[in-house]
């Protein structure tokens, strides 16, 4: 590697191109996003999404696979690699330890399509799990969520009406990369009511005031665990479309949990109540 081929400058159009991405409308303008790290540019590289660039500062790599990392990258995602120097990857950086990765893709289109043949792999005569996000506010939640979501191997995850762009980097940061192992969709709340009718999948959302305790709900067929925004929780079009609405029980002051916590404990009770069966 020559000192040539080293971006050292701000003002490289590469690296502008890397500051511009961190606002939404230029995100939705461009259709591009990044992806920092070495575990989200893994399982971005796994899922086969079609990176186009890596920028990389070795000075900066905490492990010893990168090398490999980035030659897959170059084989199985056509990325074209770049080498920056020291100073200015630490100010493009999204961390405060950055680990010498950083990489730019296209942003997928993720529709309800994408699910209608996961359904046909899975098996649509088999009991699924769903997770719906509405109007999630922090990007730290919406990549709890992800995480979750991941961890449960859940059939997807639907963000409907969204606040937080899906590939702001912070959510990106907070899934760990699991943004691109769980099968996301985006859509509208009308359509997505309409497809979980079409494919009778009950709606769940959890409430303060309802009289079944969600250890006490059958939670074992196909489900949607349906989650509200952080402020104000569920709007009326899935409140009145929910075929149930259980509770967790709550035994201090507060009344109401982190909305990824919360989904976490009734998925991981659908869970256990399948494995039971």
């Amino acid at each position: 590697m020559n000192p040539e081929e080293i971006l050292t400058s701000l003002q490289n159009p590469r690296i502008k191109t890397l500051v511009r991405l961190r606002d939404r409308r230029d995100r939705d303008r461009e259709g591009q996003f990044v992806i920092e790290g070495f575990r989200e540019i893994s399982r971005a590289v796994e899922a086969r999404l079609p990176i186009e660039e890596i920028f990389t500062c070795p000075e900066l790599f905490l492990g010893s696979s990168e090398a490999e990392l980035i030659e897959t990258a170059k084989k199985r995602c056509g990325a074209v690699v770049w080498y920056v120097s020291r100073d200015v990857f630490q100010k493009v950086s999204y961390r405060d330890r950055p680990d010498g990765l950083i990489a730019r893709a296209p942003k997928p289109d993720w529709g309800l399509g994408r699910w209608d043949s996961l359904l046909e792999e899975n098996g649509s005569d088999q009991p699924q799990i769903f997770i719906v996000a509405q109007s999630i506010e922090k990007p730290g939640n919406l990549g709890t969520l992800l995480r979750t979501a991941d961890a449960a191997a859940v059939t997807g995850l639907m963000v409907v009406d969204r606040c937080t762009d899906l590939f702001n980097p912070n959510v990106v940061r907070a899934s760990v990369g699991t943004l691109f192992t769980v099968p996301v969709v985006e859509c509208s709340s009308e359509d997505g009511i309409g497809w979980f009718r079409e494919k009778s999948v009950q709606l769940v959302a959890t409430s303060p005031d309802a009289e079944k305790v969600y250890t006490e709900t059958d939670l074992a067929g196909s489900i949607a665990i349906v989650m509200g925004s952080e402020q104000y929780g569920l709007d009326e079009r899935w409140l009145s479309q929910t075929d149930l609405q259980v509770s967790i029980p709550m035994a201090g002051s507060a009344d109401s949990l982190n909305v990824a916590m919360a989904t976490a404990i009734v998925l991981f009770e659908s869970l256990r109540q399948r494995s039971v069966r």
